[in-house]
């Protein structure tokens, strides 16, 4: 699956092994967030943010990326997997949770629909120092 790549940045390709790091919502943190859902209802789109990096050590941009997926699992796997074939070495995921509606501004609005179409829709944006 193609990933929506919406930056503010340039891009060097480069490929390299990406780690991450993300925190589980919810008073237990082994515990899964998502619960099933009844085929006939739609998936909530999951937000995941954190930072991602060009080139390993280099300067840091930070991230939201937007998917729907069935479990914390499988959206931070199809995340990474968008990240490494967009070119970034290195990710640190943070948080992971669901969107209550649909955003009010660009570029997330338009991350938004393509999430709820079927793709890994990826924003970044200049890391505060």
């Amino acid at each position: 699956m193609t990933g929506l790549r919406l930056s503010q940045g340039h891009a060097s390709c480069e490929k390299a092994r990406m780690r991450n790091r993300y925190g589980l919502a919810g008073p237990n943190p082994h515990a899964k967030r998502n619960h099933p859902v009844n085929d006939n209802e739609e998936r909530p789109v999951t937000i995941i943010t954190g930072r991602v990096w060009k080139k390993k050590g280099g300067k840091p941009e930070g991230v939201h990326v937007m998917l729907v997926a069935p479990d914390d699992d499988s959206a931070v796997r199809r995340a990474l997997e968008s990240l490494a074939a967009e070119g970034y070495a290195e990710a640190e995921l943070d948080q992971i949770g669901d969107m209550d509606g649909e955003p009010d501004e660009e570029p997330h609005l338009s991350a938004y629909q393509g999430a709820l179409e079927g793709e890994v829709s990826i924003v970044t944006f200049d890391e505060p120092i």
